[in-house]
Formats: C-alpha cells, structure tokens, sequence
C-alpha cells in the first residue's frame, strides 16, 4: 500500500509539472498578446488552445511506441504531454511569435519544426516547436516540455478537417480523397500567400498616412512658430 500510495503521488506531481508548465506558457501568450496589440495596434493571435494529455493517452503512446513504463522514460521520449496550439492572422504572424517566445530567457528551444517551409506529403502544414521551461515545485525544479503548434486559421482548417475525415474511415480513406485533401492544402497555402500581400498592403498605406499626418502636424507647428523641443528634428530643413 506505501509503495502505490507513493507511486500516485509521484504520478499526480509528475502530471502537476506539465499543467503548470501549460499555465505558465499560457500567462507568457497573454503577455506577448497583450504587449504587441499595445505597441503595433495589432493582434497577430486570433486563438489559443491547450490541452493536457490524460494518463490512459500517455499509457497507450508508451505502449504503441514500446518505450519503458516508468516516468523518467516517458517524460524523455513524450514530448507532447502538454500542448498549446496558436492560431495567427497570416505567416508572418507565426514566424514573428515564435521568434518572440525563442527570447524568453527562461525558455528553451529543444526542436523545431517548420512544416509551412516543407509541408508534410499530405498537405499538412504548421510550425512545431518543443519548448523547455523550468517548474519551481516546493522541493525541486522540474524542467518541462511543452509541444507548441502555430498555424494560420487556413491551415488549422485544413487540419481540422483533415483529422476527422481519418478519423470517419479509421485512418485509411481512399485515394481519390486524399488528392482532393492536397489540392485542399495547396488552395489554402494559396488563400494565405494572398492574404499576407494585402495585409502587407494595408501596412504600407497605414505607413504612408501615419507619415503624412506626422508632415502636416509639424509644417502646422511651423507655421504658428510653436516652439516644442521634441519635435525639432521634425521640423523640415530651410
């Protein structure tokens, strides 16, 4: 009875370590979110979702890979124990939070993989990352892997329904639909390389007008020979 009452508590802290790692990198996505619409008056995230994997899923992915049943072992081949999956506006967005996130100081990269650059042969496309990141627990510190996925709302479109057709044919679908699903993939790769070049677009114009007005405000200024320090070297050149 000691030993299982003491297996359940190393389990329950061992399942704790990744839950609080979600938390955690769900408090430092809110940050980045928060921060970046502030500074850009733009939102690159449109949704987050996490999830944790629940002991019987762990159980049978240890079984169907043939890794060893103990926790030292399974925390080191599964990766995916906790999840956090981004959903931006267009793929600049992703490259441009990943890059936020890799400057975390206390997070670290472990793998990275870029299946927008190289989708995979079905069409599937998103970028993978593993971060690592440190759990303060009341006697040690865990370091824990978190799997995070960001995509395009294109892209998890696809995917969604991509995995729930396998799922209605138990993962062996026929032919004929799995060249639809590719031309699929490629039609919304398409539909997010479009919209990227309107979004650069409107950024251009929104530059071109923000200068414009930053012009006229200081030839105004110039004109009723208001005198402000700070916008000296605004004032055009005689």
């Amino acid at each position: 009875m000691k030993e299982l009452k003491a297996l359940k508590v190393e389990l329950t802290r061992f399942m704790m370590a990744y839950k609080f790692a979600l938390d955690e990198m769900n408090t430092k996505i809110n940050i980045l979110k928060e921060e970046f619409n502030y500074i850009h008056d733009y939102n690159p995230i449109e949704h987050v979702k996490s999830r944790l994997k629940s002991p019987e899923s762990i159980f049978k992915k240890v079984y169907r890979k043939g890794y060893d049943f103990s926790l030292p072992v399974i925390k080191e081949k599964i990766r995916d124990i906790a999840g956090i999956r981004i959903t931006c506006s267009f793929i600049s967005d992703i490259y441009i939070l990943s890059k936020m996130l890799d400057n975390q100081k206390d997070i670290r990269v472990v793998d990275y993989k870029d299946y927008i650059k190289n989708p995979k042969p079905n069409g599937y496309q998103s970028l993978h990352l593993i971060l690592e990141i440190p759990i303060f627990m009341s006697d040690r510190v865990e370091t824990t892997n978190v799997e995070v996925q960001i995509r395009t709302i294109a892209m998890d479109f696809w995917a969604s329904l991509e995995h729930k057709i396998y799922y209605k044919y138990n993962m062996e679908i026929p032919g004929h639909m799995i060249d639809e699903l590719k031309e699929a993939a490629t039609m919304a790769a398409d539909l997010d390389r479009k919209m990227e070049r309107l979004h650069k677009d409107i950024i251009e114009i929104k530059h071109a007008n923000q200068e414009e007005d930053g012009e006229h405000m200081v030839l105004t200024i110039e004109k009723d020979n208001i005198h402000i320090p700070f916008l000296e070297p605004l004032r055009p050149k005689k």
